[in-house]
């Protein structure tokens, strides 16, 4: 029963992981993978990243949606979609996608709420495809 919750920890991981690759090859700024698990029980990770503009925001999104699919996890639930928005959520269950373009970053702060989250070091070379 161990071995089930590391993988499912490993998976999580690996998922935040790609969410942050997709954020970073589609020009996201300044983007952050923080450790949820010793802050709060409802998500493993967060992806956190801004876009300059809301084309760019939806691109990531459609991006990740398309990736987490096809690695079999559907999103969960989705926010800020429309042409207006200055913040796009993706929930994939252990790992959230945070899109933000830079007001809407300043003003939710996200980082400083959740500043007790431990930061993670993901690589950032582009990928081909996932």
């Amino acid at each position: 029963m161990a071995e089930s919750g590391a993988a499912q920890v490993d998976d999580s991981f690996e998922n935040a992981k790609l969410l942050a690759q997709i954020a970073s090859d589609y020009k996201g700024q300044e983007t952050l993978l923080l450790d949820m698990r010793e802050i709060t029980p409802i998500v493993d990770y967060f992806v956190i990243t801004t876009a300059a503009v809301n084309r760019q925001m939806n691109a990531m999104a459609e991006e990740a949606d398309r990736v987490m699919k096809k690695r079999g996890l559907r999103k969960l639930g989705g926010e800020g979609d429309d042409a207006a928005s200055v913040w796009l959520l993706r929930d994939y269950g252990d790992a959230v996608l945070h899109v933000f373009t830079p007001e809407g970053r300043e003003l939710y702060d996200l980082e400083g709420l959740w500043a007790d989250a431990r930061r993670v070091e993901f690589d950032a070379t582009p990928q081909a495809d996932a």
